[in-house]
């Protein structure tokens, strides 16, 4: 039996306190990139209550993305945005998800994300990651920039970390491994990665800046 909303965020306000999930469920939360990172990412936010989510991707579910991001073998074929707000409402069904299925660029960054508090970047290629870091601290002052760098690999985990760049920037990684070299993508290691951003999500909303 699915809980009421008011039974579902009690048992919330019974975790977080209710100051904090009242942070929680105002805030607005941009994911841009939805494979192992972002899926990750939304999965915890969505279960943490934070009010809105605004997903971003232009592709669809894949067979190769099953073994680290957070779909369903059912789901290949089927857009990202699409999957991942049918999953992330069978966890939280009173979460608000905006979706754009498009390719983020220069040129439409701030305006896809101009309701968010915070931006999480989740993309794969380094030159995507870049831009979005920087149309965000150069044209959205007033906005959080969560990214990362470096989750491939065996490595140990324990060698991710997040980093406080700048007074609203924080990357998230071992800030070494490169897929690019031929390491592959771990679930378990880009998922810890996630939860970094998350994490860091969440602190921020309390007013906790510091890592």
């Amino acid at each position: 039996m699915v809980p009421t909303k008011e039974e579902f965020y009690d048992a919330l306000i019974e975790r977080h306190g209710a100051e904090n999930q009242k942070k929680f469920d105002n805030a607005c939360v941009a994911i841009c990139g939805l494979g192992g990172l972002g899926s990750n990412i939304s999965i915890c936010l969505a279960r943490a209550g934070v009010g809105k989510l605004i997903l971003i991707d232009f592709d669809e579910v894949d067979i190769t993305n099953l073994h680290r991001q957070q779909y369903k073998a059912g789901q290949v074929g089927i857009p990202k945005t699409e999957a991942l707000t049918s999953n992330l409402k069978e966890i939280n069904p009173y979460i608000t998800v905006e979706t754009h299925n498009t390719k983020v660029t220069e040129d439409n960054a701030i305006e896809l994300t101009k309701e968010a508090d915070i931006v999480c970047e989740a993309f794969d290629k380094a030159e995507s990651k870049a831009m979005l870091v920087n149309a965000i601290l150069e044209n959205a002052p007033d906005k959080y920039i969560l990214s990362s760098s470096g989750m491939a690999g065996f490595g140990s985990a324990n060698l991710i970390k997040t980093k406080k760049l700048s007074k609203r920037f924080f990357l998230s990684g071992d800030s070494v491994s490169d897929v690019n070299d031929g390491i592959g993508l771990i679930s378990s290691r880009v998922m810890v990665c996630a939860a970094h951003e998350a994490h860091m999500v969440l602190r921020i909303l309390m007013g906790e800046t510091e890592v």
